[in-house]
């Protein structure tokens, strides 16, 4: 199977994605949509999030960059399933106004979890 590194695509009139037909095994669990650490979005597959992401946020309480870590990744956080066949998840209006995605998106595998950005004009 061909590894996706990068997709681009145009939300539909429901604000939602299309996964690549490559990439719906590793969303087959529910992905989870944050704010990321710049004006872009942080797409992780529900499994990574569980297993990797939610650990590293419950750090110590009385730290000051967990504090901050759990505000960026919570406020807003969304979880979904894909839409059946045609592995589709809905992007929340305010997570696209944070992003400052309009409709056309540009999506980068970094690591473990994907980079959902608006593609400049």
């Amino acid at each position: 199977m061909t590894q996706v590194d990068y997709f681009q695509r145009k939300l539909d009139e429901k604000r939602r994605l299309t996964i690549p037909t490559e990439l719906r095994d590793t969303f087959a669990s529910g992905a989870v949509i944050t704010r990321g650490f710049g004006t872009y979005l942080h797409l992780y597959p529900k499994g990574v999030w569980d297993n990797l992401v939610e650990p590293r946020l419950e750090g110590d309480i009385l730290d000051e960059r967990t504090a901050d870590l759990n505000v960026q990744f919570r406020m807003g956080k969304v979880e979904q399933s894909l839409d059946g066949k045609q592995g589709r998840i809905t992007l929340e209006q305010h997570l696209l106004d944070y992003a400052g995605i309009e409709r056309e998106v540009a999506a980068v595998s970094v690591g473990k979890y994907w980079r959902i950005m608006a593609v400049d004009s």
